[in-house]
């Protein structure tokens, strides 16, 4: 074996390994007779129909793949070409098993052998249709993270690096190496570009089979043909490269190995773009000269698609003219080649000791020789956190404003309940301010919900390859939101607890903190489920703002416990709102030495209010003399346990409450991680 070190921009090195003699047997990836069938119901424009007796349902069987078969081989591209709903994204999806193995028919094998799903996320990488970047992070770190995460910690930093460097080199990203990549509203790197960055992240660990989603698609002819261009370079370095395309241009065309047209998920042709010339003259519709060849073929498809025989005359030639072209190359270049291949764990054995698949490890087969995961969870762990809160830090804006919306509401709180006094007006304003507070915090959070579903379309392209665990990104974000909620919860507190006048002195302040501290930690806890479960944004952030509503009228505040109907009483138990809710009233009225209601207060709140006070005092001996007990104008008639027995808050403790608070956020965290553990397969049914 030789291994020639090649000079790369800014004197980066980048190894190129050749075989001696060329004696190295390639990696081929075939399929035969891939069938995909999918149920498609027929909807009516009325939510609810009324179904006539004796009719079958709607639904029918729609064919999305039809017995396709070809092969991609280790060093070429293959592009799958066709228009819209031809079945070319399907066909990608089947081959990078994305489509449940039960509604696959068909076979597909790398050196003829079935591969494992385990051991295809690993030696494998899917790129989207859509670039999902972290938009401030610049291109040299985001292609760094994808190396600290696909990468093994044997592989040492400056070694790390060094594979950045030389991928941004072959990417041809070095002019915008440290440019962020920019969304709608920060200016970034170009369309081009991201389509390369987002290349990029998903080859940093070499790996042996790439498929690519139409990464041609929104980019103009130059940047498609240098994104092509990349793609070439991938294969000859020991990949098969396979992606979709709708349109070529020529001068991709001629970067392009092997073709496959597609029209309603059957093969219209499949070999060399260099032989289209050849197979439509055969065809009898030769394509004019100077003409783009994708374009003639799609077109000519078209218009086939619109007669009564559709495009079987040219599927049935395309069966005649391959199997003549086989005849006049002497037999099945598949059956060749497949003999010519290793075996599968000595293929991907042989690879790694190439240098391909940076994540591999040493063993005795491939499925040990190819860990899951490259790194060890708390390596994870820290290099989540380092990503979340580099781009959290350059984005402060949504700090800003959340910090903003608490400053705001402390200080209308502040003035709208200054220094509350003892009296029964000011126990009933002392509930309102804190029910407020409560609620404000849990409206708050799910302001969180927008950039939670950002995050998890990233998440799901990442952990569909094994880039990290899904447990090690549900801890990082947990961790990283804490200081966030710390900030929000001190300056909530430092405004409102000593300009209302509430109880307690700094012990009580305290309290109040952490009850604030542990109604932030439940309601992000609670608007990462939501964004897990519901992955569109409108959709969840109405969803999370209706059900937070029901937590304030349900808590116990507008209708107390005991008054409330016994079938709302289950969401009584379940709102988020109720415990802090509780834990603070107890912080406030379970001082024994305060009273909030004398005699001479009883009348305030009623027509008698006005009456003067000696008549108040006869009034109040003659309601004494009824009870059986001694009232006067300075006797103490309710309490704070008074209070709180009116509300129904009998059965916990203040810290009971604080604690039911902070198990509901770790209860939704867990729902939240069982949502991306079950809702995230990236997989077609």
């Amino acid at each position: 074996m030789e291994i020639e070190e090649l000079p790369c921009e800014e004197h980066h090195q980048i190894l190129d390994v050749h075989i001696a003699g060329s004696s190295y047997p390639p990696f081929v990836l075939s399929f035969k007779n891939l069938t995909y069938d999918v149920k498609v119901s027929t909807k009516s424009g009325f939510p609810f129909r009324w179904k006539k007796p004796n009719v079958s349902s709607g639904n029918t069987t729609k064919s999305l793949l039809r017995g396709i078969s070809g092969e991609a081989k280790e060093g070429e591209t293959m592009a799958i070409l066709g228009a819209s709903g031809s079945g070319k994204s399907t066909l990608i999806d089947a081959l990078a098993n994305r489509i449940s193995k039960q509604s696959l028919k068909g076979s597909i094998t790398l050196n003829g052998e079935v591969l494992d799903s385990d051991v295809l996320k690993v030696i494998s990488a899917y790129v989207m249709q859509d670039d999902l970047l972290f938009p401030m992070l610049t291109v040299e770190e985001t292609l760094m993270f994808s190396a600290e995460f696909r990468l093994p910690r044997s592989v040492t930093k400056s070694k790390k690096k060094a594979r950045v460097q030389a991928l941004i080199d072959q990417l041809g990203l070095r002019n915008a190496a440290k440019t962020v990549i920019g969304d709608e509203g920060h200016r970034g790197v170009s369309g081009g570009e991201r389509r390369r960055v987002s290349i990029g992240i998903d080859i940093i660990h070499d790996p042996i089979l790439l498929f690519l989603d139409e990464p041609t698609s929104g980019l103009d002819s130059t940047s498609a043909f240098m994104v092509v261009k990349v793609l070439q370079r991938i294969a000859e370095s020991g990949s098969v490269v396979i992606m979709s395309i709708h349109q070529p241009s020529s001068r991709i065309l001629g970067l392009i190995d092997r073709l496959i047209i597609l029209s309603q998920g059957r093969t219209l042709y499949s070999g060399s773009p260099s032989n289209l010339p050849q197979f439509f003259s055969d065809f009898g519709h030769p394509i004019p000269n100077n003409e783009n060849p994708s374009e003639f073929a799609l077109d000519l498809i078209r218009e086939l698609e619109g007669t009564s025989s559709g495009t079987q005359i040219l599927f049935e030639f395309n069966k005649s003219w391959k199997a003549s072209s086989m005849d006049d190359n002497g037999g099945d270049d598949t059956i060749s080649n497949r003999r010519c291949t290793l075996p599968l764990k000595d293929a991907i054995a042989k690879s790694i000791s190439r240098g391909k698949l940076v994540s591999g490890g040493n063993g005795a087969n491939h499925s040990s020789s190819v860990p899951s995961f490259a790194n060890p969870f708390y390596i994870e762990l820290m290099v989540l956190s380092k990503r979340l809160l580099t781009n959290s830090r350059r984005m402060p804006v949504k700090f800003v404003v959340r910090l903003g919306t608490i400053i705001v509401t402390g200080i209308v709180l502040a003035t709208m309940f200054w220094q509350l006094d003892d009296s029964p007006a000011g126990a009933q304003e002392r509930l309102g301010c804190i029910s407020i507070s409560i609620a404000t915090i849990f409206f708050n959070c799910i302001t969180e919900v927008p950039t939670f579903i950002q995050e998890r379309y990233i998440f799901m392209r990442e952990t569909a390859y094994n880039a990290y665990r899904r447990s090690s990104y549900v801890l990082a974000r947990s961790l990283t939101h804490i200081p966030l909620l710390f900030n929000l919860s001190v300056t909530l507190s430092l405004i409102t607890f000593w300009t209302v006048g509430l109880a307690g002195g700094v012990p009580g302040f305290l309290f109040f903190f952490v009850t604030i501290l542990a109604s932030f930690w439940a309601g992000s806890s609670f608007a990462a489920f939501i964004s897990g479960l519901i992955p569109d944004v409108f959709l969840a952030f109405v969803s999370g703002i209706a059900i937070v509503s029901y937590f304030l009228f349900l808590c116990g505040f507008l209708v107390a416990r005991d008054r409330l109907p016994k079938y709302w009483l289950w969401f009584h138990y379940i709102s988020l709102v109720k415990y802090p809710y509780e834990a603070i009233l107890q912080n406030e009225f379970l001082d024994p030495t305060k009273c909030f209601a004398l005699g001479v207060q009883l009348f305030d709140q009623s027509a008698l209010a006005t009456l003067p006070a000696p008549v108040k005092s006869e009034l109040l001996e003659s309601l004494g003399r009824v009870v059986g007990r001694n009232i006067t104008s300075s006797t103490c008639l309710t309490t704070g346990k008074d209070i709180l027995k009116q509300q129904g808050i009998v059965e916990l403790s203040k810290w009971k409450c604080v604690w039911v608070t902070v198990a509901w956020g770790f209860f939704f965290r867990i729902l939240f991680y069982l949502t991306l553990l079950f809702g995230s397969k990236n997989k077609r049914k």
